[in-house]
């Protein structure tokens, strides 16, 4: 968990992090940290998420998931940092699009190891160079770097991060939103 390199870090997914519940799908299901994503094994939120900005602390994060924003709301967290910042996978898995558009820029959909979780890194400067559709990444691989395409400030350079559970189809471009922050803030620094 925490900062890519930790030595505290913990392999272990069945290990719960966070207490509370956590609203999906308008109250349709919900998750707690004791109950498993969507009646499957997995946990929520699941245990050694990675910061995906390097040389952020956990204490550094701020929940900005449920936010107003100007005719939605934000179903994610940023995370500001200096652009070029290193942007880390933050869970082993499989990249599986990269994809431009006008809110987000420049943006990677990961899906996690079982294929039920997607991660999403919006407002990318850039790529890293090997990154590709289809390739699989492990915890704390380079992605890309900070930035501030799509809709973001040019003077305010961010990782939009977010996670959401994947339907039965499986598609990168539609889930339901979960907030990554008790996943990330109880990351070990």
């Amino acid at each position: 968990m925490g900062r890519c390199g930790s030595s505290h870090f913990a392999s272990d997914r069945s290990l719960l992090i966070g207490l509370g519940l956590i609203a999906v799908c308008a109250g349709a299901f919900a998750v707690d940290s004791a109950s498993s994503v969507a009646g499957s094994s997995q946990r929520w939120p699941p245990a050694g998420l990675a910061i995906p900005v390097d040389h952020v602390e956990s204490s550094a994060l701020r929940d900005t998931f449920g936010d107003g924003r100007p005719g939605h709301r934000h179903e994610a967290i940023d995370i500001a940092a200096p652009r070029g910042t290193k942007v880390l996978a933050v869970d082993d898995g499989e990249i599986v699009k990269l994809f431009t558009s006008v809110r987000g820029g420049l943006t990677v959909y990961q899906f996690d190891p079982q294929g039920r979780l997607a991660y999403y890194y919006a407002h990318l400067d850039r790529y890293a160079e090997t990154v590709h559709e289809g390739m699989t990444v492990h915890r704390c691989d380079l992605i890309g770097y900070v930035g501030s395409t799509g809709n973001a400030p040019a003077d305010a350079p961010h990782l939009h991060f977010a996670t959401f559970l994947l339907g039965a189809r499986k598609h990168w471009w539609e889930g339901t939103a979960i907030n990554p922050f008790p996943a990330l803030r109880g990351s070990c620094d």
